[in-house]
C-alpha cells in the first residue's frame, strides 16, 4: 500500500467512526435503541478489521504494540452487546492514527519544494547547435555546455580554457576551484563562473553524483525503523490490562466487568497523547525554521547523544568573507574596500561578489567602473572614478604594476589573499576566509549542558583548515579529507554505541545523513540530495537553529511521557474501579473520554514550548 493510500484509509476510518457514533446517538435519543446498536456496530467493524490486519502485519515483523488492547476492547464490547462503548473506542483509536499520519503528510508536503537541485537534463552541442537532452542520453565523448549556476550533470573534463566550479557540496572545499582545460570535473559540482564546455567521460549512472545516490539508498535500507514511543510501553500495559480483566471475570463470573476493564484500559492516553505532543512539537519547531519529517524523527532527536557535523556550509557559512583589510600608506581600509568592490561589480566570480556584499554591508557608495577587462582565474582590470584599479591575486597584481613580489606572511589555512592596486601603486589587501557561523560556539556549549556527550567534525576539507576553523570549540574528534563512503562508515561506527545525529549540507553528506539515527540538512542553500536523505531540515540558514530543534524535541518528548504516565495512572485506577463493578462499559468509555481530554490538553503544552532564540523577541 502506498503512503497516500494509507493516509486516505486512516482518514476514511476516522470519518466512518465519527459518523457512526453520531448517527447512533441521534437515533438512540429518537427512541430507536436497537437501530442505534446497529449503527454503532457497523461503524466499529471497518476500524476493527483494519486494526486486526495491522496487528497481523506487526506480529509477522515480531512487533507487539498497543493495537492489541484496542482490538480486545472493541471485540469484547461488540461480543457482549456494548456497541456504544466499542464505537467510542473506535473513534479514539482512529483519531490517534490519523494524527500521526497528518504530521508525516504535512512534513512531506513542505519538503516538495526543497528537492529541485538534482539535474535531469543537460545542454549538448550537436552540429553547431545546442539541444536539451535527458541525462540518460548522454554518452562519453559528448560535448556539454555548462551555464553559470548549472550543476555539472556527469563526470567529465573541461573543454574550455578555464572553468570555476563550486565543489563544497562534494568535497567540503569552501572556495571555488579553478580548473584548466583537460582537468576533471565531478558531477554534482556547480559552475561558479562563466559558461564552459565539458567533455563527458562517464554515463550519468556511472558518475560521482549517481554513486552518492546509491550510497544514500544503501544507507536508508540499513537504517533500523524508529519504534513509536507508545509501543515501548505496550507489553507491560497489555499484561496489566489482561490480568485485571481476567481476574475480575474469574472471581465474579460476570464478563461485562471484563469488558468494562478493557474499555477503560483502551490505551487512548498512549494512542492520543504521544502523537498530539509530538505533532505540537513539530509545529513549534517549524516556527523557528526547523522542519522535522514526522513524529518519529522528533522523538529520536530527543535521545541523541552523539553529534557529527560537516564543516563547509554547516558550522561555517560556506561562502568567503572578508576577515581583515590591510591598507598601505596613504590609503584607508574603507578606501581599499571601496576600490576593490567598485571594480568587482563587473565580475561574477564568487570572491568578487563577496567583496561587493561586504562593501554594501558597510554602506559604501560604489561608483560604476569602466573599461573593465577580466582575466579568468587571475583578476580584474579597469577604471574607477578616473583611476586605474587592479584587483586579483597577489602575484597577478604585482606583475601588472611591474613590482617584484614582496614576501608575504603565511596565511592561515583556508584563507585567500586579494590584492588591490590604484594608479600603479599597491593600495592594500583583503584577507578572505570561510568563518565559523554566528552562534556556533554558544550552541555547542548549550548542547554539552543538555547532555550531548560526543561532538565530532567530519569534513572532506583539509585537516589544517578544519583544525583552524574549529579551534577552541572543544570538539571530541576531527576527521578530515573524508569521502562520502568514509563519512558513512564513521556514522555507522558511532551508531553502535549511541544514537547519532549527522548534520550536513552537501551531496557528499547525503549517505551519512541517511544512515544516522537522525539526519539534519542545511536546507536554505544545501543540496537537494542531503535534504531528501535527512530526517530534518534547517530552513533558516543559521546553525543555532539546530540547538533550538533539539531543545524542542526534548521538551516535547518529556511532555508526551508526562501525559502517558498521568493517563496510564488514571486508566489503571479506572480499571480497578471497573473490576469491582463501580463502572459499566459505557461509564468506563465516558471516563476514558475525560482522561483523554486531560492528557490531550497537557500534550498541547508543546505548542508553547519556550526556547531561547536570540533572533526573536522574548515571549515568542
Amino acid at each position: 500500500m502506498t503512503q497516500v493510500s494509507s493516509d486516505r484509509l486512516k482518514t476514511a476510518l476516522l470519518l466512518i467512526a465519527v459518523a457512526g457514533l453520531l448517527c447512533g446517538l441521534s437515533v438512540y435519543f429518537a427512541g430507536h435503541a436497537a437501530l442505534a446498536q446497529v449503527a454503532w456496530f457497523v461503524a466499529v467493524l471497518p476500524v476493527l478489521l483494519a486494526l486486526v490486519i495491522e496487528i497481523a502485519r506487526s506480529l509477522r515483523r515480531g512487533e507487539v504494540g498497543l493495537d492489541i488492547v484496542a482490538a480486545l476492547s472493541m471485540s469484547a464490547a461488540l461480543a457482549f452487546g456494548e456497541a456504544l462503548a466499542a464505537a467510542v473506542v473506535a473513534v479514539m483509536y482512529s483519531g490517534g492514527t490519523f494524527l500521526e499520519s497528518f504530521a508525516e503528510g504535512r512534513a512531506r508536503r513542505e519538503m516538495h519544494d526543497l528537492l529541485s537541485r538534482v539535474p535531469r537534463t543537460a545542454t549538448r552541442h550537436v552540429r553547431n547547435a545546442l539541444e536539451e537532452v535527458p541525462l540518460a542520453d548522454i554518452q562519453p565523448g559528448d560535448r556539454l555546455l555548462i551555464r553559470q549556476g548549472d550543476v555539472v550533470p556527469v563526470d567529465g573534463t573541461i573543454a574550455s580554457d578555464v572553468a570555476y566550479v563550486e565543489t563544497s557540496a562534494l568535497t567540503g572545499e569552501s572556495l571555488p576551484a579553478r580548473l584548466l582545460r583537460g582537468a576533471e570535473a565531478m558531477s554534482g559540482s556547480t559552475n561558479a563562473g562563466e559558461p564552459f564546455d565539458l567533455s563527458a567521460t562517464h554515463l550519468a549512472e556511472e558518475s560521482t553524483y549517481a554513486g552518492i545516490v546509491r550510497l544514500v539508498e544503501e544507507a536508508q535500507r540499513s537504517k533500523a525503523p524508529m519504534a513509536r514511543l507508545a509501543d515501548r510501553w505496550s507489553l507491560g500495559f497489555l499484561a496489566v490490562t489482561v490480568a485485571i480483566a481476567f481476574t475480575a471475570w474469574w472471581f465474579t463470573g460476570d464478563p461485562i466487568r471484563a469488558v468494562a476493564v478493557l474499555v477503560v484500559a483502551t490505551p487512548c492516553p498512549l494512542i492520543l497523547a504521544v502523537p498530539v505532543a509530538l505533532v505540537a512539537g513539530l509545529s513549534r519547531a517549524a516556527q523557528f525554521g526547523v522542519l522535522i519529517k514526522g513524529a518519529g524523527p522528533l522523538e529520536t532527536m530527543a535521545r541523541v547523544r552523539t553529534l557529527i557535523l560537516d564543516k563547509t556550509g554547516t558550522i561555517t557559512d560556506g561562502r568567503p568573507k572578508i576577515v581583515s583589510i590591510e591598507s598601505c600608506e596613504g590609503m584607508s581600509g574603507d578606501q581599499v574596500l571601496l576600490y576593490a568592490a567598485a571594480l568587482d561589480q563587473a565580475s561574477k566570480h564568487p570572491v568578487a561578489q563577496a567583496v561587493v556584499a561586504a562593501a554594501k554591508t558597510q554602506r559604501l557608495t560604489l561608483p560604476v567602473p569602466s573599461d573593465v577587462v577580466e582575466i579568468p582565474g587571475e583578476g580584474v582590470v579597469g577604471r574607477v572614478d578616473g583611476r586605474n584599479v587592479i584587483v586579483g591575486s597577489y602575484d597577478f597584481v604585482m606583475r601588472r604594476i611591474g613590482h617584484p613580489a614582496k614576501p608575504r606572511n603565511e596565511l592561515d589555512a583556508g584563507s585567500i589573499l586579494v590584492a588591490i592596486s590604484v594608479d600603479g601603486e599597491l593600495a592594500g589587501y583583503l584577507v578572505m576566509a570561510d568563518p565559523l557561523r554566528e552562534g556556533a560556539r554558544a550552541m555547542f556549549t548549550n548542547l554539552r549542558r543538555g547532555g550531548m556527550t560526543r561532538i565530532i567534525l567530519a569534513t572532506g576539507d583539509r585537516a589544517a583548515v578544519a583544525e583552524r576553523v574549529t579551534q577552541g570549540l572543544g570538539l571530541d574528534r576531527i576527521y578530515a579529507e573524508l569521502t562520502p563512503d568514509k563519512k558513512l562508515q564513521l556514522v555507522l561506527d558511532e551508531r553502535t554505541s549511541a544514537p547519532v545525529m549527522m548534520v550536513g549540507d552537501g551531496v557528499n553528506d547525503a549517505p551519512a545523513l541517511a544512515a544516522a539515527n537522525v539526519g539534519v540538512a542545511m536546507g536554505a542553500r544545501g543540496a537537494a540530495a542531503s535534504a531528501e536523505a535527512a530526517d530534518a531540515i534547517l530552513l533558516i540558514d543559521r546553525i543555532d537553529r539546530l540547538g533550538i530543534g533539539i531543545d524542542i524535541a526534548k521538551k516535547s518528548r518529556r511532555i508526551a511521557i508526562e501525559s502517558v504516565i498521568a493517563g496510564i495512572g488514571l486508566s489503571v485506577a479506572g480499571m480497578i474501579a471497573a473490576a469491582f463493578g463501580y463502572l459499566t462499559p459505557v461509564q468506563g468509555a465516558l471516563l476514558q473520554e475525560v482522561i483523554d481530554v486531560a492528557v490531550i490538553l497537557n500534550a498541547l503544552r508543546a505548542l508553547r514550548i519556550a526556547v531561547a532564540d536570540p533572533a526573536m523577541p522574548e515571549g515568542t
